[in-house]
């Protein structure tokens, strides 16, 4: 099993933890002779969902891994089962399945909903909803936490936190991931924060919270190379119409967390010469935006601002 290693010797599994309840990754494959231990029995505890499969329908290969990555968000409140019918008829013929992929909720020993077909995830969430009940994050009051702290610059307990979440709560929890990063970029480790993303799965990296944190790597590397923000700030003090300066002092700011005064620098590029350099202020503000997500107090000033310049 691959890993991340965090900082103070934080192990990072790479690899899921399988749900409360579930077999081997999660997913029980059942027969007629345990069926009912799997599914009956099991359901008393937690609904199950019973996936009716055979190895030559299209559809159930579609929905496999749609319905796996939905049942496994409820972090065991659910428990998947899959039964191939090829192999295993009687059931499905008992309870009247004429068509696959199938999918019938059992709880209390009972089937109690289904569905038939392919579906998309948001409506296999929403099903899941109706026979569970909305799905609790229980990282999400410590993920809080840890945004608070680091907020305030208390980067030591906001670290503690993060690492708290992928070590008791969900390993693969790329919000806590990549608020390692960017905590370490906020106390000016550019390398711990390197070293953190170096170690995201591939498969992960795509999410927008790692996403995020490599932009903000690249913006604190770009930020570096241009060396200390007060040479670049006498620069424009000496020659405020020196957009160049004003754009790299911009980039230097953002790059060491100064959010609120680096968009005000590229919105002054934008007041005086809005298309300078190919449009690069309108740009990087976008650039800034993505980085620190849309609900960023300087990203939603910032967006309303330059609506304002460029819409007037």
């Amino acid at each position: 099993m691959s890993s991340l290693l965090g900082p103070s010797g934080l192990e990072i599994s790479s690899k899921p933890a399988a749900p409360k309840g579930s077999g081997s990754g999660g997913v029980v494959d059942t027969t007629t002779q345990t069926f009912m231990q799997d599914v009956v029995e099991a359901s008393r505890d937690v609904p199950v969902l019973v996936d009716f499969w055979a190895p030559w329908c299209g559809p159930c290969k579609q929905l496999a891994p749609v319905l796996e990555k939905a049942v496994a968000s409820t972090k065991g409140a659910v428990k998947l089962v899959k039964m191939n019918i090829d192999d295993y008829p009687e059931i499905a013929g008992q309870l009247g399945i004429k068509s696959i992929p199938a999918v019938i909720a059992f709880r209390n020993g009972q089937p109690m909903d289904g569905f038939v077909g392919a579906q998309t995830e948001g409506q296999i969430k929403t099903f899941i909803e109706r026979i569970a009940g909305p799905a609790e994050d229980p990282a999400a009051d410590l993920l809080a936490e840890a945004k608070a702290a680091h907020d305030a610059g208390d980067f030591d307990q906001a670290m503690m936190i993060y690492s708290q979440i992928l070590q008791q709560v969900d390993p693969q929890n790329a919000e806590a991931i990549a608020g390692l990063g960017m905590v370490s970029l906020s106390a000016g480790n550019v390398d711990q924060a390197k070293g953190i993303f170096d170690q995201i799965p591939e498969e992960m990296r795509a999410e927008p919270p790692i996403d995020a944190l490599a932009k903000a790597i690249a913006l604190a590397e770009q930020a570096a190379a241009l060396g200390g923000t007060a040479d670049l700030k006498a620069k424009v003090d000496a020659d405020p119409a020196d957009l160049q300066a004003r754009f790299d002092y911009a980039v230097a700011l953002a790059g060491n967390g100064a959010k609120a005064e680096a968009v005000a620098e590229l919105l002054e590029i934008l007041r005086r010469e809005r298309e300078w350099n190919e449009g690069a202020a309108r740009t990087e503000l976008m650039n800034f935006f993505e980085t620190w997500g849309p609900k960023d107090p300087a990203t939603v000033t910032g967006r309303r601002k330059m609506a304002s310049i460029l819409f007037a």
